[in-house]
């Protein structure tokens, strides 16, 4: 497999107008809120760091505690750092002791070779989930943020994500919010698009009007 980012400004674009050729109501959504932007991060221990401390926060929430426990262990998102970190310091962060213990968790999967983070480009989609999600703590929605934005997979569908479920069903014209069942199901129809339908989700999610 390929390791090249294809989640890209102009794949989204493209990946919309072929969705919005078979769906009236993602044509909809387009013209309404125009297209999402693409979101790259690294293909690093740090954007899976990130991706575990911000679980279930706002972003303006996550970003805070993100800094200042980066900050708290030498100004740079190391392994060895988390790994030998006390307990006190990371949760003095802003961390949970839960959180904490996740991300030592993805420390050691990292220094013990158990994650090969160079590996995760070459694998299929399947397969890294598998290793993400083997790590306590990353579940799914964990192994979908990174396979979307640092991976670029073009074909993920975080439909665990709430913002995903309600802003699919806003452009679907659902009275009431989907069953991450239901998003599953009618997901399947607009592969292989949906990494791009989900950032058009979460786009119209926080923009579009009520």
């Amino acid at each position: 497999m390929s390791a090249r980012f294809r989640l890209t400004d102009k794949a989204i674009r493209k990946s919309l107008d072929a969705l919005s050729v078979e769906s009236d109501e993602i044509a909809k959504a387009v013209v309404t809120i125009g297209y999402p932007a693409s979101r790259r991060r690294e293909q690093s221990f740090e954007s899976l760091a990130r991706i575990v401390v911000g679980q279930q926060l706002s972003t303006k929430a996550a970003a805070t505690i993100s800094q200042r426990t980066v900050d708290a262990i030498g100004g740079e998102w190391r392994p060895e750092a988390v790994l030998s970190a006390a307990p006190e310091i990371l949760r003095n962060a802003g961390l949970s002791q839960q959180k904490a213990s996740y991300l030592q968790s993805l420390a050691d999967a990292v220094l013990s070779g158990s994650l090969s983070l160079d590996l995760l480009p070459q694998q299929s989609d399947q397969e890294v989930e598998a290793a993400i999600t083997a790590i306590r703590g990353f579940g799914r929605w964990s192994a979908h943020m990174y396979m979307m934005f640092a991976l670029g997979r073009p074909d993920i569908w975080p439909s665990g994500d709430l913002a995903v479920r309600v802003g699919f069903g806003r452009i679907m014209g659902r009275p009431e919010r989907p069953t991450e069942q239901t998003v599953i199901a009618e997901g399947a129809a607009f592969a292989p698009h949906r990494s791009a339908l989900a950032l058009l989700c979460w786009h119209y999610y926080s923009e579009a009007p009520l």
